[in-house]
C-alpha cells in the first residue's frame, strides 16, 4: 500500500510540474521571449552541428571542446551536437592515446558524451593504427571514412564546424 500511495504521489508531482512548466512557457511566448518549449526525449533538434577534430594541438582541442559546451550551455537539449574525429584528432578518444592528449581534454571529452554529445572515430584512421573498437574510449561510435560522416551530416542539414 506504502509503495503504490508513493508511486501515485511521483505521479501527481510529475503532472504538476509539467502543468508548471507549460504555464511558465506560455507566459514566457506571451511576453514575446523564446518559448523554450518543452522538448521530449527523442524528438528532432532544431540545432545540429557537426565539428572536425583531426590535429592534435592541445589549443585546438580546447578550442573546439569549448565551442562544444558553450553550444550545449546556450541550446540544452535542443541541440544535436557531434564530433568527428579523424587523422590525428583521433587520439582525444583512444583510451591509451598514441600522440599527447591532456587528462584534462580527455575529461571534458568524457564529460560532454556524458551529456549527450556524440563523438564518432574514424575507422580509416583506427585501421592505420591497428586500431579496433576496444581501443576507443565506449562512447565513441565507429564510421568508415570520418570525411563521408562530415559530408553525409551536413547532407542532413547539420552546420559543419572546423578550425
Amino acid at each position: 500500500m506504502t509503495s503504490r500511495r508513493n508511486l501515485l504521489t511521483g505521479m501527481l508531482a510529475t503532472v504538476a510540474g509539467v502543468f508548471v512548466s507549460h504555464s511558465k512557457t506560455a507566459s514566457a511566448a506571451e511576453a514575446g521571449k523564446d518559448s523554450g518549449e518543452l522538448r521530449f526525449p527523442g524528438d528532432p533538434t532544431e540545432h545540429n552541428v557537426v565539428f572536425q577534430m583531426n590535429k592534435e594541438d592541445e589549443h585546438y582541442h580546447q578550442a573546439v571542446l569549448f565551442a562544444v559546451g558553450e553550444l550545449l550551455r546556450k541550446y540544452g537539449d535542443n541541440i544535436t551536437i557531434v564530433v568527428t574525429a579523424f587523422g590525428r584528432g583521433i587520439h582525444i578518444l583512444a583510451k591509451k592515446p598514441l600522440r599527447p592528449v591532456s587528462p584534462e581534454v580527455q575529461e571534458k571529452v568524457a564529460s560532454l558524451a556524458a551529456y549527450g554529445v556524440k563523438f564518432h572515430a574514424c575507422g580509416n584512421t583506427m585501421d592505420g593504427l591497428n586500431w579496433t573498437k576496444k581501443d576507443m574510449v565506449p562512447f565513441a561510435e565507429i564510421v568508415q571514412i570520418g570525411a563521408a560522416d562530415i559530408m553525409e551530416l551536413q547532407e542532413k542539414g547539420y552546420s559543419y564546424l572546423h578550425w
